[in-house]
């Protein structure tokens, strides 16, 4: 496909957000009716009040072309004109055809190529870093990145100390080419050594589908959650400072934190570690979404930009912590 011809200095820019929630709120009181737990016990260890979960019929592609579509009309951008679909979720429609290429039938999409980002949580933030270098080498224009996730088909609805975390939804973003910079850094990192802290066993090619692990629930998440916290919170800080240093910048440069939205307590001491006044410039949402894994940072970026806490020139730093174990940090310039 011939290109047209493009400045030396290429950088891949956000010119449009969206996202997308299912219209089923499961809140902390009907939590209270499944399983033994409390609003209070719930808010306090984790700062979640709500959550939305997708209808039986509604799947991770559904939620995916909704919160594109979204996206694409902000950046006033056609299907036509995307070249490349990168989606970022650990619960896709099925294991292959990716979701990425039900978007790309279900938007309309004409040239593009697109797969999907198994990272987990910290999935979007790699996909946004795949789609700016090949946006920035110059073989692309327009790429379109998403986060979806319905992590309420793997939750164990019977485990208190998962059930109460997760959520389903998806956020988007364009993602274009421009000669004013757009991604400063990234910082992006895996330890499989530490894969049995947040995992889902079963359903791949090591314990396949059984009635064995049907009853055992290993399609469900697993998670260790007293070592999650900790190593979460050492992850995500030295992500986010290291991301930072990168971009040629100082935690006082940032005007805008959005992580992943995992745990208000895990947040509250990244925010705490990184320094004196950080935690004012932290975008939350995790009261009414819980938990959306891939789709949490798009989500919250989405809604940070339409309340207008996101302004022309800001700096935004976008950091993760997901299974794996992976991470992932980058600051971003606000056009």
């Amino acid at each position: 496909m011939r290109r047209e011809h493009m400045s030396s200095k290429i950088y891949a820019t956000i010119t449009g957000v969206g996202h997308y929630a299912p219209e089923k709120v499961l809140t902390n009181d009907d939590l209270e009716k499944m399983v033994d737990t409390s609003d209070e016990w719930i808010v306090t260890r984790t700062g979640i009040r709500e959550r939305h979960i997708a209808a039986p019929d509604e799947f991770t592609s559904h939620m995916a072309i909704a919160a594109a579509r979204k996206a694409l009309a902000h950046a006033g951008v056609a299907p036509e004109e995307v070249e490349a679909i990168y989606v970022a979720t650990c619960t896709p429609d099925m294991v292959f055809p990716s979701t990425a290429c039900l978007v790309q039938a279900g938007l309309g999409i004409k040239n593009a190529y697109g797969y999907d980002v198994s990272s987990a949580c910290a999935g979007f933030v790699m996909a946004l870093d795949t789609a700016s270098a090949v946006i920035s080498a110059g073989r692309i224009k327009t790429a379109l990145v998403i986060g979806a996730e319905k992590l309420s088909a793997v939750t164990d609805w019977t485990s208190r100390n998962t059930c109460i975390l997760f959520g389903d939804g998806a956020g988007a973003v364009v993602l274009q080419a421009s000669d004013k910079p757009g991604m400063l850094s990234s910082y992006l990192g895996v330890d499989g050594n530490l894969s049995d802290i947040l995992y889902l066993p079963a359903g791949g090619s090591k314990l396949p589908a059984s009635e064995e692990t049907v009853r055992e629930r290993l399609h469900t998440v697993h998670m260790a959650g007293r070592e999650t916290f900790k190593i979460a919170v050492n992850t995500m800080v030295d992500a986010a400072q290291t991301a930072v240093a990168r971009a040629g910048l100082q935690i006082q440069d940032i005007d805008i934190i959005v992580p992943h939205q995992a745990n208000h307590r895990i947040v509250d001491a990244v925010a705490t570690r990184l320094g004196e006044g950080v935690r004012d410039i932290v975008f939350m949402n995790l009261e009414r979404y819980g938990n959306t894994s891939a789709a949490s940072i798009p989500i919250a970026l989405s809604e940070a930009v339409a309340s207008g806490q996101v302004k022309s020139g800001d700096n935004i730093l976008m950091v993760s912590f997901g299974g794996g174990l992976s991470w992932g940090g980058g600051v971003w310039v606000w056009p």
